[in-house]
């Protein structure tokens, strides 16, 4: 499916980024994993590039960009994962906490793609998948850093592929409900129930789940999919 295609995943070296990369590779991609730390170990499992890279800083983004250009020569999907959260109420949320996330989550995710559309509109395709959320959809209490940064993610995907669509780009993204990932697995399970509660098919979702989703709107099987939000939530409707 991605036979000779090279794969950018950012957020790779852990969870739902480690669960995507090895489905690229699995379909025959070359994996390139970004992150902070462990980008390199992680990759090595996969026999793909690792890079790493603070995406909150365009110059280190710059550099892994042309690092992987100059090692590969082509980046023909990006997949902007990488994401932190800080929760708190309004009242709560410190400067420190607001600026970390909009800077991971947010300005991230135009560093990556700012660098790597320029190559993909030379080559005269690619595909970009961004991670947004159910919560950047709906809102969720104690996330407003998170949800803001989210919906965000959101406008920017609907921009970008209006302006990349025309040059064979295409630009969609994803927003994943509860997902089973370290930090759900500890929390209190009853809070946990709560979460399968509110989602329509009983469970959690799973990294794998949400990795799917990116690989299929980075197929050639979504060739005529756009600027779209895809939910992996189960169904699930914040508040019910």
């Amino acid at each position: 499916m991605f036979e000779g295609r090279v794969a950018l995943i950012t957020g790779g070296a852990r969870g739902i980024g480690r669960a995507t990369a090895e489905t690229f590779s699995q379909r025959g991609a070359r994996v390139v994993i970004a992150d902070r730390q462990g980008a390199e170990s992680a990759a090595a499992e996969l026999d793909g590039l690792g890079v790493e890279v603070d995406v909150a800083d365009a110059g280190s983004v710059a550099q892994a960009v042309a690092r992987i250009m100059e090692k590969l020569g082509r980046i023909d999907v990006l997949i902007n994962n990488a994401g932190i959260t800080r929760d708190a109420t309004l009242v709560k949320t410190s400067d420190a906490a607001w600026d970390a996330v909009i800077a991971v989550n947010l300005t991230g995710t135009f560093n990556m793609t700012r660098a790597v559309a320029p190559h993909m509109v030379a080559a005269g395709r690619g595909a970009i998948v961004n991670a947004s959320s159910i919560v950047g959809l709906h809102g969720n209490f104690g996330q407003s850093n998170y949800v803001a940064s989210k919906s965000g993610v959101v406008g920017l995907t609907r921009v970008w592929a209006r302006e990349l669509g025309r040059k064979g780009v295409r630009v969609n993204c994803i927003a994943p409900g509860f997902i089973a990932t370290d930090m759900t697995a500890a929390m209190p399970q009853e809070v946990l129930d709560g979460m399968k509660a509110k989602t329509p098919l009983g469970r959690l979702g799973t990294a794998q789940d949400v990795a799917r989703a990116y690989l299929f709107l980075a197929s050639d099987e979504a060739s005529f999919i756009n600027g779209q939000v895809l939910g992996v939530d189960g169904g699930l409707v914040i508040g019910t």
